[in-house]
């Protein structure tokens, strides 16, 4: 299947050339990753944009074979590699297939050639043709990727505490230890764990591998509960500082709820030495009900490297890559409901081979609630509503309600009609659970 797929890629990719702007620069040609041909070019770019640290360079060599990776070449070297990985998107109930794009670097010499941008349109089309039907991507920055569709994710909120302050009924057994060999125990844990809506799965475990390998003094702590002995629930954390942390939650992996609040009393016994743990905190829950003054104890540590409190943050952006894939996807216990939608999508002025997918812009008539679905054309007597894809997707997904999305993105409609939409795309915060 993997042999098909890349011979597929092959033929849809060879011969793909693109000129940048200046006509004094060579072209460039796009082609699948060859790990023989371009490993040291792609160590060098990592390393000009300060993503390589020395003594990592096997990790990357790990990754990037196991990804779907395409690279830009010019003169015979590789000067932009683009990486995505498939995975899945848990939309309520669904699965939904996804690719996952998980690094896009430029070399020093290529920059503002638009190839970035080009090669990651091409990297998603080819995608779309092995199933993907939905597509995310860590971003550097609001606003870049953006041009591809892509609509900005729901915050994350990222939580500081003195294990000591958690409050917590039960205690917890004594964990085992997890360590990097044990990384296919993990990988299949985290695949396994109880997912909420919005939540992403990659399906390449080597990535669980890597990650595990990236930070330095990384360890894990859980239980193998399962029938055959598999491991059900776990934390991997890393620190700069082992004796006093603050130690940093990476992920946690679990099944039901009991097995959450074992873990978060894992955590509790590390307070008689550890003065900070952060973490970022679960969709469904909300870590400060379980901390004991959680206010003073923040105006407490102020200003110290154990200081606690929140942040909130965005580093992911997603994109509806199969529009009528996606709807039909889209359970929803309302009434029917019916609307004109007028669907842009900017991805085709990036995908320089014209084929089969050139984005998911167009006229729709979409139908809304227990069964959804699209028809393509227009329908004069509808409710009307203008949006670009990424604006959609951020409706669609549930990381703001139309009437905001009215105001901040691209997206307008009648006030009655976005008001309607912001009850029938009443829904759960949508949090990958997966760092990307």
């Amino acid at each position: 299947m993997l042999a098909l797929a890349i011979i597929v890629v092959t033929n849809a990719l060879s011969g793909c050339r693109f000129s940048p702007s200046s006509e004094k620069s060579q072209p460039m040609r796009f082609r699948l990753y060859d790990e023989e041909r371009d490993k040291d070019a792609v160590r060098r770019i990592w390393r000009e944009v300060g993503w390589l640290l020395p003594g990592k360079e096997m990790l990357v060599d790990k990754w990037v074979t196991a990804s779907h990776g395409w690279v830009a070449e010019r003169e015979g070297d590789a000067e932009c590699l683009v990486l995505a990985v498939p995975g899945s998107l848990r939309y309520l109930q669904a699965d939904l297939p996804l690719c996952a794009v998980t690094g896009v670097t430029t070399s020093r010499i290529a920059r503002r050639q638009r190839l970035a941008s080009h090669l990651t349109a091409h990297a998603l089309a080819t995608e779309l043709e092995e199933g993907a039907i939905v597509a995310c991507i860590g971003m550097f920055e609001q606003g870049f990727y953006d041009r591809l569709g892509f609509g900005t994710g729901a915050y994350e909120t990222r939580i500081a505490f003195d294990p000591a302050q958690l409050q917590l009924d039960g205690k917890a057994r004594v964990p085992q230890r997890i360590g990097v060999t044990d990384w296919r125990a993990v990988h299949r844990s985290r695949t396994t764990r109880y997912r909420g809506h919005g939540s992403c799965s990659l399906f390449m475990p080597e990535g669980t591998a890597v990650d595990m390998r990236w930070k330095e003094n990384g360890f894990g702590l859980g239980y193998f509960d399962g029938p055959s002995g598999e491991l059900t629930h776990h934390l991997w954390m890393h620190t700069e500082n082992v004796a006093k942390g603050p130690y940093h939650v990476q992920w946690m992996s679990y099944q039901v709820t009991n097995q959450f609040m074992e873990l978060m009393a894992v955590l509790a016994n590390l307070g008689d030495q550890i003065h900070c743990v952060s973490m970022v905190e679960p969709a469904w829950i909300q870590l400060q009900d379980l901390l004991k003054q959680p206010l003073r104890h923040q105006t407490i540590a102020q200003g110290s490297p154990y200081a606690c409190g929140s942040t909130q943050s965005v580093s992911w952006q997603i994109r509806i890559c199969d529009f009528s894939a996606c709807i039909k996807k889209t359970v929803l216990p309302t009434h029917t409901f019916r609307f004109h939608l007028t669907l842009t999508d900017p991805i085709g002025d990036y995908l320089n081979e014209k084929g089969v997918w050139e984005g998911c812009g167009g006229e729709y008539i979409v139908t809304l609630g227990r069964e959804s679905y699209v028809e393509k054309g227009k329908a004069m007597d509808l409710p009307k509503l203008i949006a670009s894809v990424g604006a959609f997707t951020r409706l669609w997904l549930g990381v703001r309600p139309a009437t905001g999305l009215a105001l901040t993105d691209q997206l307008a409609g009648a006030p009655g009609l976005l008001r309607q939409l912001d009850e029938i795309f009443l829904l759960p915060t949508p949090l990958p659970d997966w760092p990307f």
